[in-house]
């Protein structure tokens, strides 16, 4: 039976669930993302020192011979709503049911798993487009002895240079482990997220600048709102990296050599100071309200005292003409023939003095 909206009474506002609470057994393994009806494709690289394959297949089987073999094999899979072809490589893998489930929960949040035969992992991959959209996605990470899995919702990644790596036989990759390719994959996710934290930064100031030179538009308040929740994204997305690789970098596993180790105290100290920008960026982006309600109460202030200086230059002026707009027959000024230009030139002078006044006292 549907519940109905739960409504806010001191606001007066509908508050709609965005969806149903399942209570699903515990390892089903069941999508939940809003990247569906896609094809899964596997990318797989295999290579060692001297050896450098890649292949493209769409059928999971294919790739089960690549389980246990001399050489080191990322296997990388794009698309995860078909649901079947993910639990099928799982189960060929042994993942524990419950890895399979967050392999395809789009909602978990990064984390480390330990097992015996293999380490799990969950991150954010964070990157714009061409529209400067911020795309949030979801990837995990086996490692395993001589295997490292990826899977990821679409296609495109931030992995392309690890992969020219692979190709061209550069660095330390392919003379190096499954655990120095898992420690490669990471560096590249924190590495782009110092290119989004830069695209942050430009951000904020564009929107800085507009406020301090009075330049912003009429929406200014709406792109600062969507900028905190950009900003509020991005760092739940972040800071719990620093956690995992933490707990990386400290695990007593067989399947990580303490040279790798090395790597991932440097990759810690990254996500260290990606964190520590993202908490400022937050911080600035709080302040940029501020600024613009100060912004907007210093112009009201502005026009509130060119009204209050017309208004006091008006004053005496609306009362010299108020007295000889009496209806009394005995004003005395009535009957002098020069009375209506001297009255005129009084005013005038009146109005000068009250300019020259308001100069000095530098209010104008």
């Amino acid at each position: 039976m549907t519940k109905p909206a739960r409504k806010n009474r001191k606001l007066n506002i509908n508050i709609i669930p965005r969806r149903k609470a399942e209570n699903q057994i515990p390892g089903a393994v069941k999508y939940r993302g809003r990247k569906k009806d896609k094809i899964t494709k596997l990318e797989i690289i295999d290579y060692s020192k001297s050896h450098f394959d890649t292949f493209y297949i769409e059928e999971v089987q294919d790739a089960f011979k690549f389980r246990s073999t001399d050489q080191v094999t990322w296997i990388n899979v794009d698309g995860l709503s078909n649901t079947d072809q993910i639990e099928l490589l799982g189960t060929h893998f042994q993942l524990h049911p419950l890895i399979q489930e967050d392999i395809v929960t789009t909602t978990q949040r990064p984390k480390m798993d330990e097992y015996d035969d293999y380490l799990f992992l969950v991150f954010k991959m964070l990157h714009y487009n061409e529209r400067a959209e911020l795309i949030f996605e979801h990837v995990s990470m086996v490692l395993g002895k001589c295997y490292v899995l990826t899977f990821q919702e679409a296609d495109g990644d931030v992995f392309d240079g690890v992969r020219e790596r692979l190709k061209n036989d550069k660095g330390r990759v392919r003379s190096s482990g499954s655990d120095y390719l898992m420690f490669a994959l990471m560096d590249a996710v924190v590495d782009n997220y110092f290119t989004v934290i830069e695209t942050l930064s430009d951000k904020i100031e564009i929107l800085e600048d507009q406020l301090f030179e009075n330049l912003a538009s009429d929406n200014i308040a709406f792109q600062i709102q969507d900028l905190k929740k950009e900003v509020l994204k991005i760092r739940r997305a972040i800071v719990p990296l620093r956690e995992v690789i933490n707990r990386l970098e400290k695990t007593d596993t067989e399947l990580i050599e303490q040279r790798t180790n090395n790597y991932i105290r440097d990759l810690y100290d990254h996500i260290i100071q990606v964190s520590e920008s993202i908490d400022l960026y937050r911080e600035m982006t709080w302040g940029l309200m501020d600024m613009y309600m100060t912004t907007i109460s210093n112009r009201m202030n502005e026009i509130m005292k060119v009204l209050t200086i017309m208004a006091s230059i008006f004053i005496p002026l609306t009362f010299m003409a108020g007295i000889y707009g009496m209806n009394f027959e005995n004003i005395p000024e009535l009957k002098y023939k020069y009375g209506y230009f001297v009255l005129w030139g009084l005013m005038i002078l009146v109005f000068l003095g009250m300019l020259l006044f308001f100069r000095r006292k530098k209010w104008i």
